[in-house]
């Protein structure tokens, strides 16, 4: 009798996994994560001082340690400075919670091109014109009739004011340079030459540098003063040769600790015409200014 040939029963066992799922556990997981850490800084912060309590408290209600006062500007400064500071110094940025409230602002440090704008626009108001900003810092002109007699080296009546509100700038400052430039024409001069124009600018420059020079807080900074003389030959109108004092606040290409500056930089686009913070307040100042109050020249 012939043996049976086995029955071979053959298998196959597909495995289908399970289908996709797309991306949504991620979104679960960093909201896990978000929340895991504000609670434990909430705990941190339950355990803390008063005063560090306080000082987390001025954090959040103004946009840096800066103490101005914006009324008009709107919450898109306070968030472009928190972003900016968590994103780019995350370690600076806790330990401005311990800093005091009080501290005289280093605005170069600020790490925002907006908020540098806002904080010499609410500081200088219409006292200042042709303001500009860049990644490494900002300059903006103050009229000569806001601060010297005309045609002379002679302060006026407003001078300590304007030197008050420059100082403001200035004092905190670290690790930059401030370019103190005095623009003057010839005409304005009572002798009418290039020689007493020359003099007088420079007596200008000297003295505001002076000033500048003696509310610093740190010596790292270095002031320099410059000059412009411009001939308007046969120029009558006192309108057109009014001189200026020109303001440039810079950060140096290295710190003193041989590091690099922080940049100022924008988070929220390129900045509008139409939009700009410093414009908008100077000309709000300027329409507000009473016609009687105008310089008067000579």
């Amino acid at each position: 009798m012939a043996e049976k040939k086995p029955i071979i029963v053959i298998k196959k066992i597909t495995v289908a996994g399970a289908g996709h799922h797309g991306g949504s556990w991620k979104v679960a997981l960093a909201d896990f994560m978000t929340a895991l850490m504000a609670f434990f800084l909430v705990m941190w912060l339950l355990g803390q001082s008063d005063d560090t309590k306080k000082a987390v408290s001025d954090y959040f209600s103004t946009p840096s340690i800066i103490e101005y006062n914006f009324q008009n500007f709107g919450a898109e400064l306070t968030l472009e400075k928190l972003f900016l500071d968590l994103v780019n110094e995350p370690l600076k940025a806790l330990q401005q919670f311990l800093e005091p409230s009080d501290k005289t602002p280093n605005i170069l440090d600020s790490g925002s091109q907006k908020v540098t704008m806002a904080f010499v626009a609410d500081t200088m108001k219409e006292m200042s014109k042709n303001f500009s900003i860049n990644e490494d810092g900002f300059e903006f002109d103050i009229p000569d009739y806001e601060m010297f007699k005309p045609g002379t080296p002679e302060p006026n009546q407003n001078f300590v004011g304007v030197m008050d509100k420059l100082k403001i700038l200035t004092t905190g400052l670290e690790d930059a340079n401030v370019n103190i430039t005095s623009l003057f024409f010839v005409q304005a001069s009572k002798g009418q030459s290039p020689e007493s124009a020359s003099k007088i600018a420079a007596e200008r420059a000297d003295l505001v540098a002076l000033k500048v020079k003696a509310g610093l807080e740190s010596n790292t900074v270095d002031v320099v003063t410059g000059i412009n003389v411009k001939d308007k030959k046969g120029e009558i109108d006192p309108s057109k040769l009014v001189g200026f004092i020109r303001v440039k606040v810079s950060q140096k290409a290295v710190k003193s600790d041989g590091t690099k500056p922080r940049k100022l930089e924008t988070v929220f686009g390129s900045s509008r015409a139409d939009m700009s913070v410093y414009d908008s307040f100077v000309q709000q100042a300027i329409s507000r200014k009473k016609p009687e109050e105008a310089p008067a020249t000579k």
